[in-house]
């Protein structure tokens, strides 16, 4: 197994043999290529390229590579977080060789921000291209959650539920959730760089399974039970200004935001494991003094401790 980064932050994972360089240098990808062949290479990090970059990173590797394992994002969809998705939902119109300015929005622009998207859609259109439909798998997670997690959705969650308290529970207990365990898609990646074809799929926990409510409570189970859950309504959360995804993470009222078939990735083998255990996970992670690499995601989520005051006060009154 090799990694392939920058060297600048972070570790590869023991046991690899380490490359460092640029993706977006061509010199330093000639030379990567130079020391393949390899049978898969699984893309995790173009979050932030331009899907050119992506297309000539995977042109040079094509040689060297048996599959391309793209890792996007269900923000590749027109319809999310509106609309429920499947694998033959619309996908936005960035195109393979586009820059890093393509579909920024322009100035006054009051419609949707598909910028990301847009970005993410390219360079599978990209994996593609290099590749061949045969060679490139795609992978559409929504939410991922796990230790290491540099977001800060379920940590945060962790510690606001430590303290105790009334906890300013959002939306509907019963509301579906489906993020998906970080190790889970790692291993369906693999199992896709193994496989023979290609293919796109949603990498989500099965539409049903999971509830806001049964995640919260497993917070409450691995952190000692000290708080009382106190659920707010949607109409409440929106009229207090809540800013929906961030201040409550993973609360959010679109009406396909939790609404993606995985069922053709199950088919294929995605293992979902319970959301419990993720949960307990993570939280023997951050007891253990684990830390996520630095990312300023991490400073976006939870709410205040005033503004949360103000709310469940209005509720308990």
């Amino acid at each position: 197994v090799s990694a392939f980064n920058r060297g600048r932050s972070g570790v590869a994972p023991k046991g690899t043999r380490e490359f460092h360089g640029d993706r977006t240098v061509r010199e330093d990808l000639i030379r990567l290529a130079q020391e393949g062949p390899w049978d898969a290479v699984i893309d995790t990090s173009a979050s932030e390229l331009a899907p050119r970059d992506v297309l000539a990173g995977a042109e040079v590797l094509e040689p060297v590579a048996g599959k391309y394992v793209y890792i996007s994002t269900v923000n590749a969809y027109r319809g999310w977080p509106d609309e429920p998705l499947t694998e033959s939902s619309e996908i936005l119109d960035g195109p393979a060789d586009a820059d890093a300015d393509y579909g920024r929005l322009p100035v006054n622009w009051t419609g949707p921000d598909w910028y990301y998207g847009r970005q993410k859609a390219g360079a599978e259109r990209a994996s593609v291209a290099a590749f061949g439909a045969s060679r490139a798998s795609v992978l559409r997670p929504g939410v991922i959650l796990g230790p290491g997690e540099y977001v800060g959705r379920l940590p945060w969650w962790l510690r606001r539920v430590s303290k105790g308290g009334a906890i300013l529970a959002p939306g509907d207990p019963h509301k579906t959730i489906q993020p998906v365990d970080v190790r889970d898609v790692a291993s369906f990646a693999l199992d896709q760089a193994a496989s023979l074809g290609g293919g796109a799929f949603n990498v989500t926990a099965p539409l049903g399974r999971e509830t806001m409510g049964g995640f919260l409570t497993a917070c409450l189970d691995v952190t000692g039970e000290a708080g009382q859950l106190v659920w707010a309504p949607d109409d409440l959360l929106v009229a207090n200004g809540v800013e929906q995804w961030t201040e409550l993470p993973l609360w959010r009222t679109h009406a396909g935001v939790w609404s993606i078939d995985s069922s053709l990735a199950q088919a294929a083998g995605l293992q979902c494991r319970p959301l419990a255990e993720t949960v307990a996970a993570v939280w023997e992670w951050m007891q253990g003094g684990g830390v996520p690499v630095e990312h300023p995601r991490w400073a976006e989520h939870g709410i205040s401790m005033e503004k949360e005051e103000v709310i469940l006060a209005k509720l308990s009154g």
